[in-house]
C-alpha cells in the first residue's frame, strides 16, 4: 500500500510538472513587451529631423513608415538649406515647372513661407501670430457650383481672408495643384472640387510648433446603401465621389521646413506625404478614432493647435477660377 501511494504521488507530480508552461521552467525568461500604440507626435517626429525620428519606438517607426506614401521624395536632413533663399514661385504657370523645381519648392519654399514657419516657432506656437499675417479685408464666400442652393456651407465662416503676402497665397495654391497632379501615381485620383479636395487645416504642432497643413480629400463621398451608408448633410447632395479603397489615402500632410528653436538653422526640410490609413495598418488602428474609421479621417486637432482652414474653391462658371479663402 505504501509503495502504491508513493507511485501515485510521483505520477501526480510528473503530470503537474509537464503541464507547467515552458516559461515557468526558465524564471529569467523575459516575454517581449508589446509594441506601444502609435501617436500623432510619433508620426510628426518620423517626418522631422533624424534625432526626432530616433525617439520613436523602432516597432512603431517601422509600421508608420510603411504607411507613408511620399508625393515628394523625403529628405530628413537640411542639406539644401543654403539654397532656401533662392526658391521662388516665379510668374510661370504650374505646368511650366520641372519636377525637380516642384520638389525643391516643397523642401525649401519661398522666403515668405519660411518666415511664417519661423514665426510659428518664435511665437511659441501662438495662433494669433499667424492670424496677424492675414489681410484684414473680408471676402464673402460665393456660391460654389450650386452649393448654396442645397444649403451647403463649405467653409467654417461665410467669408474668408487672404495672407498679406501674395506669395504665400500663391504657394497654398501650388500645394493644392501639386497634390492633385501627383496623386494618381499613389492610386488615388484627386479632383479639385467641392466634393473631393478643396480644403486643408493649418496647424502648429504641439511638441515643436512646426507649421503644417492636413489636407482632406474625398470630403463628401456619394451616399450608397452598401459601400457608404452615411448621410453627411447638405454638402453631400450631388456628389459623384465613389467610396472605394482610395479613401485610405484621403489624408495628405504638408509640413513646412522646421526651424531650430535655439539657432537660425533649419532642422529639417519640408515634407508632402499621403498617410495611408488602410484597415490593416497602424494609422487606421492607433491614430484614427473608431467612430470615423469608415471615413478614414485623421483630425488636425490631434496633430497640433489649429490656426485656420485653407480653402481652394472654384468660383468660376463656364471657366474654372480657383481662389484661396482663409477661414
Amino acid at each position: 500500500m505504501g509503495k502504491s501511494s508513493i507511485s501515485l504521488k510521483f505520477t501526480i507530480f510528473l503530470s503537474l510538472s509537464l503541464s507547467v508552461t515552458p516559461f515557468a521552467l526558465f524564471p529569467n525568461y523575459n516575454k517581449p513587451p508589446p509594441i506601444p500604440k502609435a501617436t500623432p507626435p510619433d508620426l510628426l517626429n518620423l517626418l522631422g529631423s533624424k534625432s526626432q525620428a530616433s525617439s520613436v519606438n523602432p516597432g512603431v517607426a517601422k509600421d508608420l513608415k510603411s504607411c507613408f506614401k511620399f508625393l515628394v521624395p523625403f529628405h530628413p536632413t537640411p542639406s539644401n538649406a543654403k539654397l532656401s533663399s533662392r526658391r521662388s514661385l516665379r510668374s510661370t504657370g504650374f505646368d511650366d515647372r520641372s519636377r525637380r523645381e516642384e520638389d525643391e519648392l516643397v523642401w525649401w519654399p519661398p522666403q515668405s513661407v519660411l518666415e511664417l514657419a519661423r514665426l510659428g516657432v518664435d511665437s511659441g506656437g501662438d495662433p494669433g501670430a499667424i492670424h496677424r499675417t492675414l489681410d484684414p479685408a473680408i471676402i464673402p464666400i460665393p456660391d460654389i457650383h450650386g452649393s448654396q442652393s442645397h444649403k451647403c456651407e463649405l467653409t467654417r465662416t461665410p467669408y474668408g481672408r487672404r495672407f498679406i503676402s501674395e506669395e504665400l497665397n500663391s504657394y497654398l495654391q501650388f500645394l493644392f495643384e501639386l497634390i492633385a497632379t501627383r496623386s494618381s501615381a499613389m492610386g488615388i485620383n484627386i479632383k479639385l472640387n467641392r466634393f473631393d479636395l478643396f480644403h486643408g487645416h493649418l496647424f502648429l504642432a504641439f511638441d515643436n510648433n512646426r507649421l503644417g497643413i492636413l489636407f482632406h480629400a474625398k470630403e463628401f463621398p456619394a451616399y450608397d446603401k452598401k459601400t457608404f451608408p452615411c448621410n453627411m448633410g447638405y454638402c453631400q447632395i450631388g456628389s459623384n465621389v465613389s467610396y472605394d479603397d482610395s479613401m485610405n489615402l484621403r489624408n495628405i500632410l504638408w509640413l513646412a521646413p522646421m526651424p531650430s528653436s535655439s539657432t537660425k538653422d533649419w532642422e529639417a526640410p519640408g515634407v508632402l506625404v499621403v498617410l495611408d490609413a488602410h484597415p490593416d495598418g497602424i494609422i487606421y488602428r492607433d491614430i484614427i478614432p473608431d467612430y470615423v474609421h469608415i471615413a478614414r479621417t485623421i483630425y488636425e486637432d490631434d496633430l497640433g493647435d489649429t490656426v485656420v482652414d485653407v480653402n481652394y474653391l472654384d468660383i468660376g462658371n463656364a471657366l474654372a477660377n480657383y481662389q484661396i479663402f482663409i477661414c
